[in-house]
């Protein structure tokens, strides 16, 4: 496009058709090939190119100065590129999340109760380390150093307590 020849711009300002066709035929390839570097796909990529040679079509008389129609153009194609990236993530949005059932919040709070009668069945030493690593969330070496032991011992009774739940819960191993 810069190439263009200014008497040709200015005829196509002045409302020359003739001017004005061979202005939109000559940077048509450009428009296309920076409408590709910007849109997500190609089809977009030749809409917004579309797009940009018809505003150009309409509002070449509103362009103050020959020079800036390369910048113009390249605006027209960024702006209508990033219109169109916005309404594909605004369609792509997700339902809002819907409040739970009646039943699952039951259900969820049937599951707590299962949960916190198979732990505190547990033998001491082996609640203390689940509730700490598991529900807490404490690393294991900080579980081993609270409870005095090596991080292999907090391991061993970290994995009898995690089956004994299991088996309680009748979850298959």
């Amino acid at each position: 496009m810069a190439d263009l020849d200014e008497q040709l711009i200015r005829a196509a300002q002045d409302g020359d058709v003739n001017a004005l066709t061979a202005l939109v035929a000559d940077s048509h390839p450009t428009v296309r090939r920076f409408a590709r570097t910007l849109c997500a796909t190609p089809e977009d990529a030749e809409d917004a190119a579309q797009e940009a040679l018809i505003i150009l079509y309409r509002k070449i008389g509103m362009l103050r100065a020959t020079s800036a129609l390369t910048s113009w153009m390249f605006r027209i194609i960024r702006n209508e590129c990033l219109r169109r990236a916005r309404a594909v993530l605004r369609d792509q949005q997700l339902a809002p999340e819907t409040a739970p059932s009646a039943e699952d919040e039951v259900l969820r709070q049937l599951e707590a109760q299962a949960v916190a009668a198979a732990i505190a069945q547990l033998p001491a030493d082996q609640r203390s380390v689940l509730i700490l690593r598991d529900v807490q969330g404490y690393s294991g070496p900080m579980v081993a150093k609270a409870l005095g032991l090596t991080v292999p011992a907090m391991k061993s009774r970290l994995h009898r307590a995690r089956s004994t739940v299991r088996e309680s819960l009748g979850a298959p191993t």
